[in-house]
């Protein structure tokens, strides 16, 4: 089944002669519980495709489909409703709000909506991230890999239909590089969890069951690493 699905979509910033095609025609689809990389050289359309993807941004022209929902047919408030609710997002400077504390910034989506949150599930994704002991700290007395962490569980809690992943780990020495694609990986393969990370990082591209490769806006490849 088909998670996701893109056709035709291209972005193009300005007019005329310094109009710039960030992406260019791009179509492919992820199945539910894919992995898959999207790598790229910086400057390759990879950040925007991620954007587009998410609904942070609007494409110049094609669609985007998360669970057969046309993304770009709602207008702003249903948009935002939507990408809260079916869209994790995880950025590599963790966008985590300073003044709430881990367990605030985890259950954010979920408070917006004015949704209660399940307290087995919030308790499942805090122990599995290793923050059972960091709920009332804020984001400024964590580390790095902690913060990320944090970003993941507030990316899991809706239970989203994707979640994608921008440079996670770019941000973060090798060690914690390492655990945090770990976790990744085990809410992949535990949960069913579809993941899509964008990273120029081939180490990562090698732990993915698909790498599409961009380059000038437009797919150069799309292969299969573990079927």
């Amino acid at each position: 089944m088909d998670i996701l699905k893109i056709e035709n979509l291209s972005k193009v910033y300005g007019k005329g002669e310094t109009a710039v095609k960030a992406l260019d025609d791009v179509s492919f689809t992820v199945k539910k519980g894919e992995f898959v990389v999207i790598i790229g050289p910086s400057g390759s359309g990879k950040s925007t495709l991620l954007h587009l993807l998410g609904g942070v941004d609007r494409p110049t022209s094609g669609n985007v489909l998360v669970d057969n929902t046309n993304i770009y047919e709602l207008d702003e408030t249903q948009l935002a409703i939507f990408r809260r609710r079916q869209i994790g997002l995880i950025y590599q400077f963790y966008n985590l709000i300073p003044i709430l504390s881990v367990e605030e910034n985890i259950t954010l989506p979920m408070l917006l909506d004015e949704h209660k949150v399940d307290p087995k599930q919030l308790e499942n994704i805090v122990n599995t991230l290793g923050l059972q002991n960091r709920l009332g700290h804020l984001p400024n007395q964590l580390s790095g890999g902690q913060q990320q962490r944090v970003s993941i569980g507030r990316a899991l809690i809706s239970n989203p239909s994707i979640m994608l992943a921008d440079e996670p780990t770019g941000n973060l020495d090798s060690q914690n590089s390492s655990e945090i694609m770990e976790l990744l990986k085990m809410f992949n393969k535990t949960y069913n969890q579809t993941l899509i990370v964008i990273t120029h990082d081939e180490r990562i591209a090698l732990q993915a069951d698909r790498v599409i490769s961009i380059e000038d806006g437009r797919i150069a490849k799309d292969e299969v690493i573990r079927p």
